[in-house]
């Protein structure tokens, strides 16, 4: 699954999302800190291949795209508006193919931009990146070629706190960076980095009114953070193999960014430090039970600004949940099956 796969809906509950039997489905808070209904498939009962992204507006809605499979051998892209985590999403929409025809290319990513505009993003078959967003009325624009080459398959989309829509993608030896020039814009290729980056190691947060910071694992497994415009910064050595889960939270007064990652030991390390000021130094402490190597991490907040984290198991839709407790620190709830 690729972006957050925990979010807050717009009233104010959470919800998880996973894939199971070729289909999504959703598992809804019925109340803060409650009981979670069971999981209900979303989007109808087209048949899916075993991918997601999700992408969540400031209106709260959840944009979910999947690939389906077509004819023999091809597939096409399908999206669907999650409006609240515990009414039905709409059905499965297709919106086509970066080629037009042909196989997956890549996972695909997706954001929201400040309209509430969803834009997707995926690999093309020419090793680039290819676009495709909503329109301001209704309906989806044309597949954009944003260029690139060698690009990895996954990618990390993100909207910053102005509104605009960027896009990270890892290469041999690099990174490359897509940014808006302006709101519903084609985003264009501002900026690469030349670093040694792991392949599915990228996430990218808003960190500032003119900033957002990529987070990656290099060649050496430290955790690295760029902020396009500077120069990357080595956090911490990466806690496990995936890419970290990131949230902005509050942290005794003050703004810090907060990182999840499976661990190597196969339970969830988390670290957090003064946002924008990876100097000021990161380490990380492991909480919960040991984990499946192919559990998922996720992170949020819930409607009373407390940092929840979420550890999915997707073999066995196992879903484990936590609480940072009311007191100073990162001091969390003992975690607990939902």
């Amino acid at each position: 699954m690729i972006g957050d796969w925990l979010i807050r809906g717009r009233d104010g509950r959470l919800s998880a999302y996973l894939l199971s039997e070729a289909a999504v489905r959703c598992r809804a808070e019925r109340g803060p800190g409650g009981l979670w209904d069971p999981p209900r498939t979303v989007g109808g009962t087209q048949r899916l291949h075993p991918v997601l992204a999700v992408g969540q507006g400031s209106d709260g809605y959840a944009h979910l795209v999947s690939w389906r499979p077509t004819v023999r051998e091809e597939s096409g892209l399908v999206h669907s508006t999650h409006f609240r985590p515990r009414l039905a999403a709409l059905d499965w929409d297709p919106i086509g193919h970066p080629d037009r025809t042909g196989g997956r290319t890549g996972n695909p990513a997706c954001t929201v931009d400040a309209q509430g505009r969803a834009h997707v993003f995926v690999r093309n078959k020419g090793g680039g990146v290819s676009m495709l967003g909503q329109k301001e009325k209704g309906g989806w624009g044309p597949w954009r070629d944003l260029k690139g080459r060698a690009v990895h398959e996954d990618l990390a989309a993100v909207t910053g706190e102005s509104g605009l829509v960027e896009l990270y993608a890892a290469v041999p030896g690099g990174i490359l960076h897509w940014r808006q020039e302006k709101p519903g814009a084609v985003p264009v290729m501002e900026e690469a980095l030349e670093a040694p980056v792991r392949s599915g190691t990228l996430r990218a947060l808003a960190t500032s009114p003119s900033s957002t910071t990529v987070f990656f694992t290099d060649a050496s497994g430290d955790l690295c953070a760029w902020r396009p415009g500077t120069k990357p910064v080595a956090l911490v050595a990466a806690a496990g193999p995936g890419p970290v889960s990131a949230i902005r939270c509050l942290l005794d007064g003050l703004d810090c960014t907060l990182l999840a990652q499976r661990s190597a030991s196969g339970r969830v390390a988390f670290t957090a430090f003064p946002t924008e000021s990876e100097s000021a130094g990161a380490w990380w402490t492991e909480s919960g039970p040991q984990l499946p190597a192919e559990a998922l991490v996720s992170l949020a907040e819930d409607e009373n600004g407390h940092v929840v984290a979420a550890s999915l198991t997707p073999s066995t839709g196992e879903l484990l949940v936590t609480r940072r407790k009311d007191e100073p620190g990162l001091a969390l709830e003992p975690w607990r099956p939902v």
